[in-house]
């Protein structure tokens, strides 16, 4: 499903895969959004049993034979490679992975974001951008007109990406960073806290510095 404006929750209980700190923020934005009731799954459990308020249910396991008790389900894991395989085992079991948007996020009506996506506080999603799958729009991150995110990127708080970015699968672009306009980000990429990437980057590279260059391969 692709969402625009507007998406299309049915309110009831909301399952998260991973009891992080990620986990907690998304549990938040669920619960400001209209969800009753938030289970926690992660690998942790029977000895960890509760995040905050909110109960740790089982593992990923369980989790994956229960997929039809919730109303949504989102994977909370940094990792972005892992983030996206465990939303596509769960879409592959038929699970309901809505993308969930924080209310004082900004997403224009022509942009799209896919499934198993979070979008932040404070972020802006402005027209004609397309966020791919279990993608992670941070806090108060931009990403403006007709940039392509492909699936499982992750957007740093603070990192604003310019008007036709382009950025590969799995690719990290790091807190406080800054992308020019028009900048093609290859696949597994990870751009350094507070960098300015200004040239193309090619895949499975790490960047660093202003302008940021290349560190590793």
């Amino acid at each position: 499903m692709s969402a625009k404006l507007g998406i299309k929750h049915s309110f009831g209980t909301c399952a998260i895969l991973g009891a992080s700190g990620h986990g907690k923020v998304i549990a938040d934005i669920a619960e400001l959004i209209g969800y009753s009731d938030i289970h926690f799954y992660d690998d942790g459990w029977p000895e960890l049993t509760q995040v905050e308020h909110w109960p740790v249910a089982g593992n990923s396991e369980s989790l994956f034979t229960q997929v039809a008790d919730y109303a949504n389900i989102v994977v909370a894991i940094g990792n972005n490679a892992i983030r996206l395989e465990k939303y596509q085992r769960l879409f592959a079991l038929g699970a309901s992975c809505l993308p969930l948007v924080h209310p004082s996020a900004v997403m224009s009506r022509y942009a799209s974001l896919e499934d198993g996506s979070v979008v932040m506080a404070g972020a802006v999603i402005n027209p004609f951008s397309r966020i791919g799958k279990a993608c992670i729009i941070n806090t108060a991150a931009t990403v403006d007109h007709d940039c392509v995110l492909a699936d499982g990127v992750h957007i740093s708080p603070g990192a604003h990406l310019a008007g036709g970015v382009c950025v590969g699968e799995h690719s990290w672009i790091g807190i406080g960073s800054q992308i020019k306009q028009l900048i093609r980000i290859g696949n597994q990429v990870i751009v350094g806290a507070g960098s300015t990437v200004i040239h193309d980057i090619p895949d499975f590279q790490t960047v660093v510095g202003t302008p940021a260059v290349i560190i590793s391969h």
